[in-house]
C-alpha cells in the first residue's frame, strides 16, 4: 500500500514517502504492451561522450531496490554537462529524469543512486548526456528485475 501511495504522490510531484522509484508497474506494462516502435539507425556522433553502466551488473536479473552507477567518459578536452543528463523509459521514451534526479547524485563523472525501486519485469532505459562541445552520447540498457 505504501508503494501505491508513493507512486500516486510522486506522479503529481509530491514526495510524501522517501522510497525512491523510477517507474510504476502501470508504466512498465504500457511499455510492454505498446506496438513495436520504429527506430532510426544512425551513426554515433564522433567523439561524443560515452556512458558506462558499472552497477548493477546486467548479466543476471537485478533485485529491487538496487543501486545504479553510471560513469561518463568525455573525449578530451571536452567535459560532460551534468545538467544535460536525461533518462528515457521504455517503448514510449517516457522522460523519468526528474524521478531519477530526486534520488541521484549527478556530476561530470557520472550518476550514483543508492537505492532505486523498479517493479518486477523487463525494463529498457535510454540515457543521454551532452558534452561541452554540444555532442550527445547515449546508451540503452535492457534488463530484468526479479
Amino acid at each position: 500500500m505504501k508503494k501505491i501511495i508513493a507512486i500516486f504522490f510522486s506522479s503529481f510531484g509530491f514526495s510524501a514517502l522517501a522510497e525512491p522509484f523510477l517507474v510504476t508497474a502501470e508504466e512498465m506494462l504500457a511499455s510492454h504492451n505498446a506496438p513495436p516502435q520504429f527506430t532510426s539507425r544512425s551513426v554515433p556522433v564522433q567523439d561524443a561522450p560515452t556512458i558506462e553502466l558499472t552497477a548493477p551488473k546486467l548479466s543476471t536479473p537485478v533485485s529491487s531496490p538496487t543501486s545504479i552507477e553510471l560513469r561518463f567518459q568525455p573525449k578530451a578536452p571536452s567535459t560532460v554537462k551534468p545538467e544535460s543528463f536525461r533518462v528515457l523509459y521504455g517503448a514510449f521514451g517516457l522522460d523519468i529524469t526528474k524521478r531519477l534526479l530526486s534520488v541521484a547524485k549527478v556530476s561530470e563523472q557520472g550518476v550514483f543512486v543508492q537505492e532505486a525501486s523498479l517493479p518486477k519485469g523487463r525494463h529498457k532505459l535510454t540515457m543521454v548526456v551532452e558534452d561541452s562541445a554540444g555532442r550527445k552520447g547515449n546508451r540503452t540498457v535492457e534488463f530484468d528485475v526479479n
